[in-house]
């Protein structure tokens, strides 16, 4: 019987992360579920899951992590962290924390694995980033910029891993109230809306909140992240849940 293929997944302490772990166990492969703080109980039990620490924005952290993962055929990066503000109120700190982990913290993850991938010509990137590349929305100008960054970044990389049959792809999911996105993002959002913003915030806020309009659940992420994972003819790009799909036209 074949040895299983093996997927890291980075940010799989909850949402996307975690249900595209539970995907892929599902389907047999080996799974490296990583996370800043591992826990074991939040998969079920299986000697195909090595749950290990990773800090995408700390070199070391990623060094150790790879050198225990052992071979990898496919990167999901997924870890990712956000803010919904008005840019006026965002402290730099704040804005560079999600760049170093949304766009240097993925990159610095591609790099660590792709030596590999190119000596075996095999293996495959998945970029998770957000439909907010496709309308843009108010409040999330950082968050955006950080998206789209990876966006063009794994357009880029694309072209020349493929000579190296090494493929690179994006997912899009859409809006997902049902996972703690909103909730860690909270600690960069905190007394961050100046006064002259606030009505606006509001209405803002309520329709990040509402439900009644087509939404994304993390299993679209994780079956749309199969795809791009299992799939050679899979589009560069995507979408991932209902809201995604009408605002990419499928």
């Amino acid at each position: 019987m074949p040895n299983p293929s093996t997927v890291l997944i980075t940010g799989c302490s909850s949402g996307f992360g975690l249900e595209t772990a539970r995907f892929f166990l599902n389907q047999g492969w080996r799974v490296i579920a990583t996370m800043r703080t591992p826990r074991e109980d939040l998969l079920p039990p299986s000697d195909f899951l090595h749950v290990l620490p990773l800090d995408v924005a700390d070199a070391d952290s990623i060094r150790r992590c790879i050198a225990d993962a052992g071979p990898i055929d496919a990167l999901v990066n997924n870890a990712g962290i956000g803010v919904l503000a008005p840019l006026e109120g965002i402290a730099m700190e704040h804005a560079r924390e999600v760049f170093e982990t949304n766009v240097l913290g993925t990159i610095a993850m591609t790099r660590a694995v792709l030596p590999q991938m190119r000596e075996r010509r095999a293996g495959v990137v998945v970029n998770v980033t957000s439909s907010v590349t496709l309308l843009p929305l108010p409040l999330l100008s950082v968050y955006t910029g950080s998206k789209a960054a990876v966006n063009a970044f794994t357009e880029s990389l694309a072209l020349e891993l493929a000579p190296f049959n090494v493929r690179a792809r994006l997912v899009l999911p859409g809006r997902a109230p049902d996972t703690r996105f909103g909730q860690n993002a909270l600690p960069r959002m905190v007394g961050s809306v100046p006064e002259a913003y606030a009505e606006f915030r509001d209405r803002v806020y309520a329709a990040v909140r509402d439900t009644a309009t087509p939404v994304t659940h993390a299993d679209d992420v994780a079956r749309a992240v199969w795809r791009a994972v299992t799939d050679a003819a899979a589009p560069l790009r995507t979408p991932a849940g209902a809201d995604a799909l009408a605002l990419a036209g499928a």
